[in-house]
């Protein structure tokens, strides 16, 4: 398969872990299953193939949003059909460590809206919790059904260039992503069958099955099959089609804040029969927009008295307002002492080493080692407003670092990371070339916790960059579990 030519691909790569390559240009065992059935479809057919990928795309509506974006609000998602392949062995690790982080940061939110022990026992800074635009007063003593807060969270992993698993970030709000790797899964079953039928890949599309048994355990009421609906703020947001896409499947209703009203108490849901009582929210809408009385008096999203009803316990929120105060980037770099400190037990994924900003010594190191440091704002997301100090000019780093010089405390910094790379196909080139990925695999946790095995891998396309984010011009792809049977016959 001329696409594929191993020496040019081996010799296009910048150091560090190749998920799929070995130093030595050899394929690692797990993907030899994988190459084998690319090079059978040969140049012409997966090229042919791959223009089908593109056409079911299209045609299945699957898009996000770019803001700002003069070529057009809406596009289609950008997928590369060469799918990542993790062992069982190793998936055990990430959901044994995700898990574990996850519950953590739920016993942490459970601690500051209630007795907030870690703050007086000195874990992490009082005034980095309590003076956090993302930490909510108004919800303070809400103790939610099951202990859980963050009911789907997405973490993001990386491998360094030793190939170690290391959390990136924390995604507790409203994370986004899933559909996509529901959607990449169903694409790649129909554009290259024979994939899969040579790899044993562990299924994933229970997902929204699970989704809606989770969100269902947290109905305050006790019926049988609890009212539940997906409160979207409309067809312009980036995600819609993941909200679309999401409340189709699990058969549940797609509302807007206009749909619902809170009356008696409760929350109520306008249908062509008449009103019927809301039992849980799975909401897509951040904290300020939630509820105009509590919040943001602007907002034309939310439903006014929600919190209200929230706060009686006769309605579920899911994420629970309030948890943004966990995912912040400056209490990312205190998560290990807080598993310590709420399990006694050690992180099984590390996080990548972080300099706080409100931290004078590390606010120092910032400024002088920039130039080997990724900077970011605290609040930031998307790849926006953030430094790779070796990728800019020397211009540009004094502008950003006049900004952070001025409110230091807004700002974290990690060391600049040779990311694993994956085989991805080029478009300029006609070939695969190696391009750097992360993964973003997807908790539910209600009554029980469940972490579907595969995730959202997310590949920057541009050559040389680190950035995956869509909005920046990254796109995904299929993420393959093997089933244990797979990987004991690549060994």
């Amino acid at each position: 398969m001329a696409l594929l030519d191993v020496p040019d691909y081996v010799r296009a790569r910048t150091g560090g872990h190749d998920e799929a390559f070995l130093k030595t240009g050899a394929p690692r065992a797990t993907y030899r299953p994988l190459l084998d059935g690319l090079r059978a479809y040969g140049d012409r057919e997966f090229e042919r193939r791959r223009g089908l990928v593109d056409l079911l795309f299209r045609t299945q509506g699957i898009t996000f949003t770019v803001y700002g974006d003069p070529q057009g609000t809406e596009r289609p998602f950008p997928f590369d059909p060469v799918p990542r392949v993790l062992t069982a062995s190793t998936w055990a690790r990430i959901d044994a460590g995700v898990k574990q982080r996850v519950h953590a940061l739920n016993l942490f939110l459970a601690d500051v809206y209630g007795e907030q022990q870690a703050l007086a026992d000195g874990i992490i800074p009082r005034s980095l919790v309590l003076d956090n635009p993302a930490y909510r007063r108004e919800v303070h003593g809400i103790q939610p059904l099951h202990g859980a807060f963050t009911h789907v969270v997405g973490c993001d992993l990386i491998r360094d260039g030793k190939g170690t698993w290391r959390v990136l970030e924390d995604n507790l709000r409203c994370p986004s992503g899933v559909s996509y790797m529901l959607a990449n899964r169903g694409v790649m079953a129909r554009a290259f069958p024979k994939l899969l039928g040579r790899v044993a890949v562990q299924p994933i599309q229970h997902y929204t099955v699970r989704l809606l048994d989770t969100l269902r355990s947290l109905s305050p009421r006790d019926v049988a099959e609890p009212t539940v609906a997906l409160l979207t703020p409309g067809p312009f947001n980036s995600a819609y089609f993941e909200h679309a896409y999401l409340a189709r499947q699990m058969g549940i209703e797609l509302v807007e804040g206009r749909d619902l009203l809170v009356d008696e108490g409760r929350v109520w849901m306008r249908t062509t029969r008449g009103r019927r009582q809301v039992d849980v929210i799975y909401r897509r809408i951040d904290d300020d927009f939630l509820d105009p009385a509590a919040f943001r008096p602007d907002s034309m999203l939310g439903v006014r008295g929600l919190l209200d009803v929230y706060r009686a316990g006769r309605v579920a929120l899911a994420n629970a307002i309030g948890t943004g105060v966990a995912d912040d980037k400056a209490v990312y770099a205190y998560t290990p002492d807080l598993i310590r400190y709420y399990l006694g037990e050690e992180p099984i994924l590390p996080i990548v080493p972080t300099l706080l900003g409100s931290n004078p010594d590390d606010a120092r190191r910032m400024q002088a080692e920039a130039d080997r440091l990724v900077i970011k704002r605290v609040d930031g997301a998307g790849g926006y407003d953030m430094l790779i100090g070796d990728r800019v000019s020397e211009e540009e780093r004094t502008a950003f670092l006049k900004r952070v010089k001025r409110d230091p405390a807004k700002y974290i910094a990690q060391p600049i990371l040779n990311l694993s790379t994956h085989p991805t196909y080029a478009t300029d080139t006609g070939r695969f070339e190696p391009r750097h990925v992360d993964l973003r695999p997807f908790l539910l946790l209600g009554e029980t916790s469940t972490l579907v095995p595969g995730g959202l891998t997310r590949v920057a396309l541009k050559r040389g960059s680190l950035v995956v984010n869509s909005s920046q011009g990254g796109g995904s792809k299929d993420t393959w579990v093997l089933e244990r049977s797979a990987e004991a016959r690549a060994r």
